[in-house]
C-alpha cells in the first residue's frame, strides 16, 4: 500500500530542479508540454534525468513557461550555463 501511495504522489522519483518547483506548485508534465510545445519526452528528461543538457531553444520555452507561474525565475536557478 504504501508503494502505490509513494508512486501516487510520485515521491521517491529523480527529481530536476525543474521537477521539484512543478511539484511545488503542483504543475503538471502536461502543462509544461503545451505550454512550451516540447514533447512529452523532453519534458520527461527536464524533469527527472539530472543528466539531461537541454539545448538553448528548449531552456528559453521552459523559462518562458515557468515565469507564467513565478515570474522573478531565471535560467540559472534551473540550469548550469
Amino acid at each position: 500500500m504504501v508503494k502505490e501511495l509513494a508512486k501516487m504522489f510520485g515521491i521517491g522519483k529523480p527529481r530536476t530542479k525543474i521537477g521539484k518547483f512543478i511539484d511545488k506548485y503542483g504543475i503538471t508534465q502536461e502543462w509544461l508540454v503545451k505550454k512550451t510545445g516540447l514533447g512529452r519526452n523532453t519534458i520527461g528528461r527536464l524533469t527527472g534525468d539530472k543528466e539531461y543538457s537541454p539545448t538553448l531553444k528548449t531552456m528559453k520555452k521552459v523559462i518562458a513557461a515557468l515565469r507564467e507561474i513565478d515570474p522573478s525565475v531565471k535560467s540559472d536557478d534551473f540550469f548550469d550555463l
